[in-house]
């Protein structure tokens, strides 16, 4: 390497070259670049900067296409759903823990909760169909903006990627909220603001309308691997970090498939005008269900930011010696003609 730096700069060898080589002088206490280290990497600095501009917009991802969520990961909450009172691993706080505590879940059967739409940070953890495309400047062909489209309550996102500037504190707030993109090499980041109040969690764990997220899309051929950061700070303590993986569907589905039928109809007829389903503090009928099941102490079960590392483990391991034990699984029933 020497000899290299020794070609670049010009230095000739001789004592103290090495040092030369290496474009530092010590002087009184100070690190001081010499005039050759400096002119090469003024240099350098030029030519990777040339190499940037020079960069051809077509090296850029192109996520476009039919994607279908894949379910190898967190798939009760995905599917059927998180249980009650389960925020192991959850970064939130009292308020958040007290909106969930009070949740009943036959509030999404009022009329006005039935086509509630998903907020974005929350919409694509579900079952969904996703059709990404491009959206282009038809005299110069620059990208403007990527489109989603979510079968889930037919939802079209727009990702703005022309450098526009977010809108001020006061503009409209939407379930989609406002995107902005960029591409870090081939991965896609996307910034959004101006969300609707949303879900954590599908059991009442709630997000404020002053949450952010930060998105990162990459593609591997026919894999892509969505990457979720969200930022509340009306109720996490820490940034919440999520992920889900989609895989790209080489056929167009039946129109039908994109479609989100949904009509609000009274489902409970005798219920009061005006009733909304909700658990008093400290009256939650299964607040000890989810902990009993997987033998989980209380400290563990009502979540926050230190349930999320492995430093957490013997919390868990202490608390336990306050519970019962599980009761063993019941042995599998014998096959049809085994003798008795």
């Amino acid at each position: 390497m020497t000899g290299l730096w020794l070609q670049a700069t010009g230095l000739r060898a001789g004592p103290g070259t090495r040092r030369q080589a290496e474009g530092v002088r010590l002087q009184d206490g100070w690190v001081q670049m010499m005039p050759n280290a400096q002119r090469l990497l003024v240099c350098v600095g030029a030519a990777l900067l040339l190499m940037a501009v020079a960069t051809p917009a077509q090296a850029q991802m192109d996520f476009s296409g039919v994607w279908q969520p894949v379910y190898q990961e967190d798939v009760p909450e995905r599917l059927a759903g998180p249980a009650l009172r389960d925020y192991v691993g959850l970064p939130i706080n009292d308020a958040a823990r007290q909106f969930a505590d009070s949740w009943d879940p036959s509030r999404i059967s009022l009329p006005e909760e039935q086509c509630r739409v998903h907020v974005s940070p929350y919409i694509y953890r579900g079952p969904t169909q996703l059709r990404i495309f491009e959206e282009k400047d038809p005299k110069t062909q620059q990208l403007l903006s990527i489109k989603h489209y979510i079968s889930t309550y037919e939802q079209t996102r727009t990702i703005w990627m022309d450098n526009r500037p977010h809108p001020g504190p006061n503009a409209p707030h939407t379930w989609m909220g406002f995107s902005t993109g960029r591409y870090l090499g081939d991965m896609l980041v996307v910034d959004t603001t101006h969300l609707k109040q949303g879900w954590i969690r599908r059991n009442g764990l709630p997000m404020s309308d002053r949450a952010t997220m930060t998105e990162y899309f990459v593609r591997y051929g026919d894999l892509m691997t969505h990457t979720v950061v969200l930022i509340d700070p009306v109720y996490l303590t820490e940034p919440l970090v999520k992920s889900q993986d989609f895989t790209r569907n080489t056929r167009e589905l039946a129109p039908q498939v994109w479609l989100w039928v949904c009509e609000s109809v009274v489902e409970i007829a005798d219920r009061p005008d005006g009733e909304v389903p909700a658990y008093m503090p400290n009256e939650h009928p299964y607040k000890n269900e989810f902990g009993e099941q997987h033998y989980l102490p209380e400290v563990a079960v009502r979540g926050g930011a230190e349930t999320m590392y492995p430093e957490f483990q013997p919390a868990i391991i202490e608390g336990r010696k306050t519970m019962k034990p599980p009761k063993p699984p019941a042995p599998p029933p014998a096959p049809a003609g085994a003798a008795k």
